[in-house]
């Protein structure tokens, strides 16, 4: 539902920020539609069935494309050279093929002629095999939703989960959704964005979070599955597609059902950092996918404010949401998948603290009125104290229903003290529970004066807002991020980690999993 509008916002300068975000997200879309990296051919041959992992752990889809990429490169795709190595009948299937070429027993090659179409063709068979999971299991989720029902008033609850081993996640994944959480998401463990591969099978030995695995994702949806028909509401399931596998746990997550990834334009880049050409190239192709398999994607604007000031930064979060917007809306993604981020984050001692709060949120609110907001808790002024933090929970709460806001993160007073017990998140639900059963309305009676306080406020991010995107239009994104205009951090595009695995795209590329993601937008 659109949320009505509260804050006398000039429409001029809601439109002119707009233009700017497409004006400065342009140059980077032309370049991510102008190249591929490893992770993009490995969710390709992904969706076209490969599974499984070396005894070293390592995944067969990283054998066999780093094997294609020594003999052929990964500029041409590395669909022709794989499919045309299968048509020659000497590997029944991809896997084998994979043990052959990491033994270094295939010889890889472009086909051409009849050789070229028999290989093209053979490719596309196997991705839309991918690509009929996807379908089913956004059928699925369409029909849970109705039969079972949806929870049944906004904000969803969104609770965290992160033992590091997946049989100790679910139980206690169930255990939350019985207690009125909505959403689950599962933490990744500690270091996994940086990893090249995606590790195999269920795992039991994460650090502060549980590896994102396809045989996770399956045992958990599962799970939630069989609890959901029991509460009576289809519980969602998050995950992450950030890192140096983007790509492939999109691809991942869209055949094991998840509901919602997070995935943003830059996260990546300022808080791992990962290039930025690397980013931007595997966040289109995700979002794609993210797209075709009905996912919401939550964006990670709440993290700069973890490393910069929340009132002096609020307008790069503002800048931040409207090119995440730009960049979701060009690789497909409607408003209703688009769970822009922002985060409740202002120094609870400075005067007014919750006033600056309610402008910040109010102005996501209404620039972004179909978009499933994530509203993020406090973390960063979380000193330890239990009851404080409670308390500044409950304010957090108090502004997420007043705002309007769609998906409330569930916050925890030992937030940076411990690893919450499930007696804190009982606390913590009971929080959440209590705002929303006691002003759960509030929104319909909010209405701020147009020249009070909040709207002001509201005014002058947006302003600022405006300034900075027009620096940036000017400059372009990549030298804006080389600066360190988000969060404070300077990654510069020629650095960063897997730029090495960044390829340009000949003029014969070819990838069948983009020509279908491609239709896609087309038919849009």
């Amino acid at each position: 539902m659109t949320a009505k509008p509260l804050l006398p916002l000039d429409p001029d300068l809601v439109a002119r920020a707009r233009r700017l975000a497409e004006l400065a997200g342009e140059p980077v879309v032309e370049m991510a539609r102008s190249h591929t990296t490893v992770s993009v051919e490995r969710a390709t041959l992904r969706l076209a069935g490969l599974t499984g992992a070396d005894p070293e752990g390592i995944p067969w889809v990283n054998r066999l494309v780093d094997a294609v990429a020594d003999q052929t490169g990964i500029e041409h795709g590395v669909a022709l050279p794989v499919f045309h190595a299968l048509a020659e009948g000497n590997h029944p299937d991809l896997e084998r093929l994979a043990h052959a070429a990491a033994a270094g027993g295939v010889k890889f090659e472009l086909p051409t002629g009849r050789a070229h179409d028999s290989a093209s063709d053979l490719a596309r068979t196997a991705v839309g095999g991918g690509f009929d999971r996807i379908d089913a299991q956004r059928r699925t989720r369409n029909q849970m939703s109705m039969f079972i029902g949806d929870p049944p008033q906004r904000p969803w609850i969104y609770l965290i989960v992160a033992t590091g081993d997946i049989y100790e996640d679910i139980p206690q994944a169930q255990s939350a959704a019985r207690a009125g959480a909505d959403i689950i998401a599962v933490i990744r463990s500690t270091g996994q964005s940086l990893l090249d591969y995606v590790p195999e099978g269920a795992t039991r030995e994460g650090f502060a979070g549980t590896y994102a695995t396809g045989e996770n994702f399956r045992l958990m949806r599962a799970a939630l599955d069989q609890t959901s028909r029991e509460v009576g509401r289809y519980v969602r399931l998050c995950n992450y597609a950030s890192g140096l596998c983007m790509p492939e746990m999109a691809a991942l997550a869209g055949m094991n059902r998840l509901d919602m990834m997070l995935n943003d334009c830059m996260y990546g880049i300022l808080f791992r950092d990962i290039n930025p050409i690397r980013t931007f190239v595997d966040q289109r192709f995700s979002r794609q996918i993210h797209a075709r398999a009905g996912i919401i994607i939550n964006t990670g604007e709440d993290n700069y404010l973890t490393t910069a000031d929340a009132v002096e930064a609020a307008h790069t979060v503002t800048v931040s949401q409207l090119l995440n917007e730009y960049f979701a809306h060009e690789a497909g993604l409607p408003d209703e998948l688009l769970g822009l981020g922002h985060a409740f984050e202002v120094n609870p001692d400075l005067p007014e603290s919750f006033r600056l709060e309610l402008a910040h949120a109010l102005l996501a609110r209404q620039l972004f009125p179909d978009a499933p907001l994530k509203w993020m808790p406090p973390t960063k002024h979380m000193t330890g104290d239990v009851f404080r933090g409670n308390l500044l929970d409950g304010f957090f709460n108090l502004a997420g229903v007043m705002t309007g806001q769609s998906i409330l993160l569930v916050g925890m007073m030992t937030e940076a003290v411990v690893t919450p017990w499930l007696s804190d998140r009982d606390i913590a639900l009971q929080n959440v529970r209590y705002v929303l059963g006691a002003a759960g309305g509030l929104a319909e009676d909010f209405h701020p004066p147009a020249d009070g306080f909040i709207a002001n406020r509201a005014d002058e991010v947006l302003g600022e807002a405006v300034d900075l995107l027009e620096r940036i239009r000017d400059d372009g994104l990549l030298d804006a991020i080389a600066d360190g205009t988000f969060g404070i951090m300077k990654r510069p595009a020629d650095g960063g980690r897997g730029l090495e695995g960044v390829a340009e795209r000949a003029e014969d590329y070819f990838n069948p999993a983009g020509e279908v993601l491609e239709s896609d937008e087309e038919a849009r």
